[in-house]
């Protein structure tokens, strides 16, 4: 069981999906390698949630710790490579992660901003803010060997968004077994 932090954040909360150490690794080096060093001060993450309120902190942690309790680890599809305009991602295929999402979605619906709204598309940013040519290069040289291929979801990590790097505040570490079943447990 994480160690939930203080209860009162005096900054929007950003919910991101936690990756099998591979993969993390994998795609640090890719983000490492192309994304502007200037810009560079994240780890390659999925966000879910770019703008929770800080002043519900204890509740999402505690909904955050009973949900993964129960969700067991998420085989990801990474399914291809998408061209951003200024940047480079790889896109995701999860069921279970999108009905994982519409439920955080219907929970936290009245405190939702326009962008959290919207359906997940999960992606892992590796180049951002970029010149078009410079991203379209790295694209199709991504793009032209690439095979889809699996990882894992092994949790959620919350963090405080102060305006530069993140700051962390509690992962939840995936540990159901079975299916998930968000109306009451496991299948």
């Amino acid at each position: 069981m994480p160690d939930l932090p203080p209860t009162i954040i005096d900054a929007p909360l950003i919910l991101t999906l936690l990756l099998d150490e591979e993969a993390q690794q994998h795609f640090d080096q890719l983000r490492t390698a192309h994304f502007p060093p200037a810009r560079n001060y994240l780890r390659a993450h999925i966000t879910l949630f770019h703008h929770l309120p800080g002043a519900d902190h204890a509740s999402i942690a505690q909904q955050l710790q009973a949900i993964a309790a129960a969700t067991p680890p998420l085989p990801l599809r990474v399914a291809g490579v998408r061209f951003l305009g200024q940047g480079v991602a790889y896109f995701l295929e999860n069921d279970q992660l999108r009905q994982l999402h519409h439920e955080l979605q219907t929970r936290w619906a009245a405190t939702l901003r326009p962008q959290d709204i919207q359906p997940l598309r999960p992606h892992i940013t590796v180049q951002n803010k970029v010149a078009a040519a410079v991203a379209r290069t790295l694209y199709e040289q991504l793009s032209a060997d690439f095979e889809p291929y699996n990882v894992t979801g092994t949790g959620l990590a919350l963090w405080a968004y102060r305006g530069g790097p993140w700051e962390a505040l509690a992962q939840f570490p995936f540990e159901g077994k079975g299916e998930l079943d968000l109306t009451g447990g496991q299948q």
